[in-house]
């Protein structure tokens, strides 16, 4: 019996086919990668939320390890002004910074080839978006979707949350950005980055290039409890998610409850059995198998037993990036010195643009 790989390996091909069409959002085709090696600079930021879980890191910092090999120029930024869209609480969230600076260095990003920093250390990023603000109508916001979803699950939201697209748009032009790591759900934010770039361009001379997309490839690791949501740190169940500080035991103990279904049989097919292919995924993932490879190697074995290899195999996986992040969570200075390392760089980079900008808007 033919594998449900292959269909959805065609349906990957017809989203990339998709992407194409957005206004040339998605750099997804070989040549272009290629032509692009020795020059672009990439942006991405994420979000102080302590060290991260097993979905952000084969979701995203996996390849972003990856891109420094890639591009010449590569940013990476601890965005703590866009975390403040919540209430934090102001230790946790200097820790977390902290933590998160460890995880990143712990999964491969090398400061040397890239430049790690917090965002608020760079005090352009707020200028900037306080200028492309001007720039960008209140309807353009209010239809971006993770506002609409917000909104809904709080019933308000503050202006921060409301301009925090904004902010994302800075933080792209003002390295004057050529490449950006995203996920599916961020792409409308990141044609709004486009937009903006477009206006600014228009009404005060050419200045920003329009980043593009870079669409990673990288496993999309569903919730170990509600495999058709994304693994989250807000999951309010203990079991969903997978830290990459976690345990051997709670690592075994989150897939042996990992939600399946009642058939045995191990196969890939995301539409009707979405637990089962979140943990081929995982798997696939953490072993650099194919998928097909993958639903190979655990034939004859019935879900119980798999969901044991599983769990191994990201035990082993994470064994020595949790023994790194140990080591650099223990040395605060050495963490503290990368990120204001890094935000010097960063303003390098920065600040000659901003004073470009402020020239062409007249103020100075």
């Amino acid at each position: 019996m033919a594998l449900p790989v292959r269909t959805s390996v065609n349906r990957l091909s017809g989203l990339i086919q998709k992407c194409k069409g957005l206004r040339s959002l998605c750099s997804v085709e070989k040549n272009t990668v290629t032509k692009e090696k020795c020059g672009g600079r990439v942006f991405s930021g994420i979000q102080p939320t302590g060290v991260p879980h097993l979905g952000n890191y084969l979701g995203a910092l996996e390849s972003w390890v990856g891109l420094q090999e890639g591009y010449s120029s590569v940013l990476y930024s601890i965005v703590d002004l866009h975390a403040i869209t919540i209430p934090q609480d102001p230790a946790k969230l200097r820790d977390n910074i902290l933590d998160m600076t460890a995880s990143l260095l712990a999964c491969g990003i090398d400061p040397t080839r890239s430049i790690i920093f917090q965002q608020s250390q760079v005090s352009e990023h707020a200028e900037l978006s306080w200028i492309l603000g001007c720039l960008t109508s209140m309807p353009r916001l209010r239809h971006l979707p993770q506002w609409k979803m917000k909104t809904k699950e709080k019933r308000e939201g503050s202006v921060g949350l409301f301009t925090y697209p904004v902010l994302q748009a800075a933080d792209i032009l003002l390295y004057r950005s050529t490449h950006v790591p995203v996920g599916e759900d961020q792409l409308q934010h990141l044609e709004l980055a486009q937009d903006v770039a477009r206006i600014f361009n228009n009404r005060f001379g050419e200045l920003f290039p329009e980043p593009q997309a870079l669409l990673s490839a990288s496993c999309r690791v569903k919730s170990l409890r509600d495999p058709t949501s994304k693994m989250s740190k807000s999951d309010p169940q203990r079991l969903a998610t997978v830290y990459l500080t976690d345990s051997p035991d709670d690592i075994i103990l989150k897939f042996r409850k990992a939600v399946t279904d009642f058939t045995s049989e191990v196969t890939f097919d995301p539409e009707h059995r979405p637990g089962v292919s979140n943990l081929v995924a995982i798997h696939a993932a953490v072993s650099g198998q194919s998928l097909e490879e993958t639903v190979h190697s655990a034939r004859g074995l019935d879900t119980a037993h798999y969901k044991q290899v599983v769990a191994d195999a990201v035990i082993q996986r994470v064994a020595p990036i949790q023994q790194e992040i140990a080591r650099l969570q223990a040395d605060r200075g050495h963490l503290e010195s990368v990120l204001s390392h890094g935000a010097e760089r960063a303003r390098q980079l920065a600040a000659p643009l901003l004073a470009e900008v402020r020239k062409r808007v007249g103020f100075s």
